[in-house]
């Protein structure tokens, strides 16, 4: 007898939402189950980070549900959003770490702005989080002082420090060089076996997605059209699934060279 699935943790049913006249999300499905992490793709403009603001509750559906933990977000007042916000770690596009504060100070922040732990155990909660990214060496440094990867890291790090069950990414990789790409990916396999969370990434990266989802999706045109494992995405016939594959291909070519535009789909 086959074990059941786990239970769904974030789950977006029949969502939609329109800004004006633009219909951005057109009947969105899309589920992510416990202890799982799920890459959603598309191209830019595709509704990527409307998505995930409906999860983190910025955004409401126009029409459709959206729950997280169980919990429809529609029936929320303001204590009971805030109650499952405590239960999510947001990694930001640029890490929106504050300037003027160490890296020590920012990933103690949310401690000290949402809990009334003794500076002690902040402390430590600190420095077990700051090891955990390898930054315990860059305690006291500046935003400004770290690399781009060592300032996703920082932000992981300030992400989890409360200990959420749910980690969102928003586009963690942006702008990154393939090596510092790497530290990120390992950033979320870092949150997927040693914290055991949920997670939603969105990167629109095909090698960071193959190297760090239990499960791909893609967003296009307003909605899911591909939902599934990594293998089972890579040899999907979907039509936008064929393009989306293609068009990565080839944007690696013109920055990797011509050698690189045979090589084989990551999985």
């Amino acid at each position: 007898m086959s074990e059941p699935a786990p239970r769904a943790v974030i789950e977006l049913l029949d969502v939609h939402k329109s800004f004006g006249p633009q219909q951005v999300l057109r009947g969105v499905d899309l589920v992510v189950r416990e202890g799982t992490t799920c890459v959603l793709m598309g191209v830019s403009g595709s509704g990527k980070s409307v998505l995930m603001k409906h999860v983190d509750g910025l955004l409401s559906p126009d029409r459709g549900t959206v729950r997280v933990d169980g919990e429809n977000l529609a029936d929320l007042d303001t204590q009971g959003m805030a109650r499952v916000r405590r239960k999510l770690g947001i990694l930001f596009q640029g890490g929106a770490l504050f300037d003027s504060l160490n890296v020590e100070d920012n990933v103690a922040f949310p401690l000290r702005e949402l809990t009334r732990l003794p500076e002690r155990e902040v402390r430590a909660r600190v420095d077990r989080v700051l090891a955990l990214v390898g930054l315990e060496d860059a305690a006291t440094q500046l935003p400004a002082e770290l690399s781009g990867g060592m300032l996703k890291r920082a932000a992981f790090a300030r992400a989890i420090v409360m200990e959420p069950r749910i980690l969102l990414y928003d586009d963690p990789t942006a702008g990154l060089d393939p090596l510092k790409t790497q530290s990120v990916a390992e950033v979320i396999l870092t949150g997927k076996h040693q914290l055991h969370a949920t997670s939603l990434v969105i990167s629109p990266d095909v090698a960071t997605a193959f190297q760090v989802g239990d499960s791909l999706a893609l967003l296009h045109e307003g909605r899911i059209v591909e939902h599934t494992t990594p293998e089972a995405f890579r040899d999907s016939r979907h039509p936008a699934v064929r393009a989306f594959l293609h068009d990565w291909l080839a944007r690696r070519s013109r920055h990797a060279g011509p050698s690189s535009a045979d090589a084989p789909i990551p999985g």
